[in-house]
């Protein structure tokens, strides 16, 4: 389920899952990487009802002082409606290789007022890595002709149901597509511990996304989904270790964000339990068109507490 412009479409949250063909083929593309996985085998969505955290003091840095939303908009979604209004003719919108972020614009608009995926999401290619107990893991931009085959596969392992992409690998395919021809405000991503890539990101801009009509989002509020695609890294608490992991990173590398934003379905217990134990917290069960979800969010202010 690709993400869809929030002019346009109700809007559905993204599943997470992961995966990358051999570890050796994608040692020898992306050299020192490395490897990552997760406990997370469901895709996370959600859908919060206004008002469920409101009145609740989350102060943090860059952040204000109630779950209410910030009446300013960011620059971005500013520069997104004036192109819209002065040119309705926009149109919005992964096998192997090197790792290069791969994001485009759909060439059927004006693209010089919109922003770069650098300026919506800070270069996550550049996040750089992340030293857990687990090993060194770092988030590689999927690249379909790289990454299609293993993605796919995991999208087929009945783990992934909450994704609903299994199928033929086009069904895959397509959602991949959808992300990389957008604006950069998804970011779908490979994860890789110890050079072993064993996981399926999506890093988003919430607040940019049709979810944010049913939660009361911050500028800046950024999204993660995740899959973890091995069998072999389910059950074993990586789900919880990378999350907090990519949280912390998400938060270090975006100084303008002050919340990191999950939405998994409210049946996926094990995904729930990950972020609680990534250092998430519950913040509302929300419906979403697509499902009934659980919002958790890990904030900056508390993010050396929990």
């Amino acid at each position: 389920m690709p993400f869809a412009d929030p002019a346009t479409d109700p809007g559905t949250a993204v599943p997470v899952t992961a995966g990358l063909g051999s570890a050796a083929g994608f040692d020898a593309s992306f050299g020192a990487h490395c490897r990552a996985g997760s406990d997370i085998d469901p895709r996370s969505g959600a859908d919060a009802h206004p008002g469920a955290d409101a009145g609740e003091e989350d102060a943090g840095e860059g952040g204000r002082g109630e779950d209410t939303m910030d009446l300013r908009l960011p620059e971005e979604l500013v520069a997104l409606v004036a192109d819209d209004a002065s040119d309705r003719h926009g149109v919005r919108g992964r096998d192997q290789g090197n790792a290069q972020l791969s994001v485009s614009l759909t060439a059927t608009r004006d693209t010089s007022l919109l922003p770069t995926e650098a300026d919506l999401l800070d270069r996550v290619a550049e996040w750089g890595p992340a030293h857990t107990s687990a090993g060194v893991f770092h988030l590689v931009p999927v690249r379909v002709d790289r990454d299609l085959p293993l993605i796919s596969r995991w999208m087929n392992d009945p783990a992934a149901a909450f994704w609903e992409l299994s199928g033929p690998q086009n069904v895959t395919e397509n959602h991949l597509r959808a992300q990389l021809a957008d604006d950069g405000r998804s970011v779908p991503c490979i994860g890789v511990l110890d050079g072993t890539p064993m996981s399926y990101w999506e890093i988003y801009r919430a607040d940019l996304d049709p979810l944010a009509r049913h939660y009361p989002a911050r500028p800046h509020d950024t999204g993660l989904h995740l899959l973890v695609g091995a069998v072999a890294d389910r059950g074993r608490g990586l789900g919880g270790l990378l999350l907090r992991a990519v949280a912390d990173l998400a938060l270090a590398q975006r100084s303008s964000c002050a919340r990191v934003i999950a939405e998994p379905d409210i049946r996926n217990t094990p995904s729930i339990a990950a972020f609680l134990t990534a250092g998430f917290r519950f913040s509302a069960e929300v419906d979403l068109p697509a499902k009934r979800a659980a919002l958790m969010v890990r904030d900056r202010s508390l993010r050396h507490l929990l």
